[in-house]
């Protein structure tokens, strides 16, 4: 049976990268997480668009 609980990883940003993250979490009154999830789903939709998101 598969765990549905989120896995962490630590992932290092270069400075500027960083602060646009941060900006663009604030404007969206979400979290920096939130923000670079919402990147990372897209980034694996648009490279695999047959990769189905399983909640």
């Amino acid at each position: 049976m598969e765990s549905k609980c989120a896995l962490r990883a630590s992932v290092g940003f270069p400075p500027e990268l960083y602060r646009t993250l941060e900006k663009m979490a604030k404007q969206k009154k979400v979290s920096l997480a939130w923000v670079v999830r919402e990147a990372a789903e897209k980034y694996v939709a648009d490279q695999w668009p047959l990769f189905q998101r399983q909640e």
